[in-house]
């Protein structure tokens, strides 16, 4: 991906966030999750967006264009996009996916720069079940043998069948996924690393999702490989957020920002447009 714009904010602690901007319209940031980063993560939704939305990409410590601290623990991970937000000056949409939905409420509920958020499939550590745990950690062990070992498109492939169903699996072998997305396992790594020790306040507990005071999408694939997990994080999610609602998406699984952007697209105009004609009513 090319552009010549790019955004760039200060995190809390003085790390450089930075991401690049597309389109024209109301401003819309889309957060990459916890594999990936804002230099390939929303691709194939992007080109459906840029009509309607200067499409802000940032990508958190560690990843892509931004630079680097040792502290990835999830408070300074909702800094990042904190600070990312607020740095627009104005107020903007906010889009999570998997790993950055917990960052993406951390900011809605500490910035009063955010209109509206969307998630798909946010993920809630606290109410995984010990199988999915141990799945979780299983996957993990194995990316990271592979990624010491130098093999970071093996990693990919320790982990793609985790959160994956099967058919997920195969379109991705045919595209160029492992080798393009490789680079993301490090930081990754590090995030499950800064995330697993971590014993503090998270921004998914429920009083702090009670601070949320925007309006929150939760997207769910029907087809999810972790149904049950992600069902019961939406749930959990959705009972303490004044203003939430759930939506599932018929046919469509985990990895659909990548293999079904349109439809993940359309979602996020529709509900991003309702809710400025509410507000505007």
């Amino acid at each position: 991906m090319t552009d010549t714009r790019i955004h760039r904010a200060v995190s809390a602690d003085g790390t450089e966030i930075a991401g690049r901007v597309h389109g024209e319209g109301p401003a819309l940031v889309l957060v990459h999750g916890g594999i990936g980063d804002g230099e390939y993560a929303w691709d194939a939704v992007l080109p459906h967006l840029t009509a309607r939305f200067t499409c802000y990409l940032p990508s958190t410590r560690g990843r892509g264009l931004s630079s680097d601290n040792p502290d990835h623990s999830p408070p300074h991970l909702e800094d990042d996009v904190t600070a990312f937000v607020e740095s627009i000056g104005e107020p903007v949409d906010l889009v999570g996916w998997s790993g950055s939905g917990a960052w993406v409420l951390g900011a809605a509920a500490r910035s009063a720069s955010v209109s509206a958020v969307a998630l798909f499939e946010p993920a809630v550590i606290s109410v995984m079940g010990p199988d999915d745990q141990a799945r979780t950690m299983a996957m993990a062990q194995q990316m990271g043998t592979a990624a010491g070992d130098g093999r970071l498109a093996d990693a990919l492939r320790a982990f793609a069948p985790w959160i994956c169903n099967d058919e997920e699996v195969a379109a991705l072998e045919r595209t160029d996924f492992h080798q393009r997305w490789s680079d993301g396992v490090p930081a990754m790594l590090r995030f499950i690393q800064g995330d697993a020790p971590y014993e503090g306040p998270r921004s998914t507990d429920p009083e702090a999702l009670a601070r949320v005071a925007v309006p929150v999408l939760l997207l769910q694939g029907e087809r999810t490989r972790l149904a049950t997990w992600f069902t019961d994080a939406a749930e959990h999610i959705a009972r303490h957020v004044p203003d939430a609602q759930v939506c599932e998406l018929p046919g469509l699984g985990h990895f659909a920002p990548v293999l079904a952007g349109a439809s993940i697209a359309d979602e996020l105009v529709t509900y991003f447009e309702s809710v400025r004609s509410e507000s505007r009513a």
